[in-house]
């Protein structure tokens, strides 16, 4: 009986095996797909449409050190150009919530300036694993109030390169934004981005963003140090990019922030 009873056992196992071995299957084919979108999410001119919306809060920001918040909704849309070439376009609409910098002011919501950002990019990478990326920038004066952006035309250029080795997506991204209308404005942004991609769509990475204002008379430096982690996740069919990074600011303005933290959500639409 005891025998009988195994051998019905065994011959139970042996059928649910073929569907314990697809659910396996099953698995590591999500972790790996999850993995794979967490590196295109990295890299700026992927083939790949994604709608991120990145809250940023800078800390002891102003002479008064209050909270300054400032949400950027930037979708970015990939355009194949020919079977070599993309436009990869990225534009950043900021939602800004300033502090008042003295007595008596009131804290200032409203939308800031919109920059646009046009990547030309080929399709293949240099050289085996090197991917760039080269086009315009443009400063739109869309700010609903004075201190809430520059309130100007501005254009200038803005390049990208990165690698993919392994589980790492290092590279950088620099622009420079000189103004249109004769007044004294020039902006810089640099920033390097360092990931380590591990199972299951998890991802160690730094970003800190990098700027100077040539016009300051100290040129006004920000360098952040820090970093975060993130995830690719999937509800239901639609994955999701979620990080959190946080920043210490070793070189700032004389009423800049001492430091900062980003949370992002990005939606992806894989083509």
């Amino acid at each position: 009986m005891r025998q009988g009873t195994l051998t019905i056992r065994a011959i139970r196992l042996l059928c649910s095996l073929p569907f314990l071995l697809a659910l396996g299957a099953t698995n590591a084919s999500a972790d790996s797909s999850e993995s794979e979108l967490a590196k295109q999410t990295q890299n700026p001119v992927a083939n790949l449409i994604s709608v991120p919306f990145q809250n940023n809060t800078s800390y002891n920001s102003g002479p008064r050190d209050r909270t300054q918040n400032v949400m950027n909704i930037q979708p970015v849309i990939p355009l194949e150009l020919s079977d070599d070439w993309m436009l990869i376009t990225r534009t950043i609409f900021p939602i800004v919530s300033q502090p008042s910098t003295m007595p008596g002011q009131s804290r200032q919501d409203g939308i800031g300036d919109t920059l646009f950002t046009g990547f030309l990019s080929p399709k293949k990478p240099a050289f085996g694993s090197l991917i760039w990326g080269l086009g315009p920038v443009v400063n739109i004066p869309t700010a609903s109030d004075d201190r809430l952006g520059a309130d100007l035309w501005g254009a200038g250029l803005s390049g990208l390169v990165l690698t993919m080795q392994g589980p790492f997506v290092v590279g950088a991204l620099v622009s420079n934004v000189w103004n249109l209308e004769g007044k004294d404005f020039s902006r810089f942004l640099l920033q390097y981005f360092i990931n380590y991609n591990l199972p299951g769509g998890w991802y160690l990475s730094t970003s800190p963003i990098i700027t100077a204002d040539w016009e300051a008379s100290d040129n006004a430096w920000t360098v952040p140090v820090g970093g975060g982690f993130g995830k690719v996740h999937r509800f239901g069919k639609l994955p999701v990019n979620l990080s959190f990074q946080a920043f210490y600011n070793a070189e700032k303005p004389k009423f800049g922030a001492d430091w900062s933290t980003r949370f992002q959500i990005q939606f992806l639409f894989p083509k």
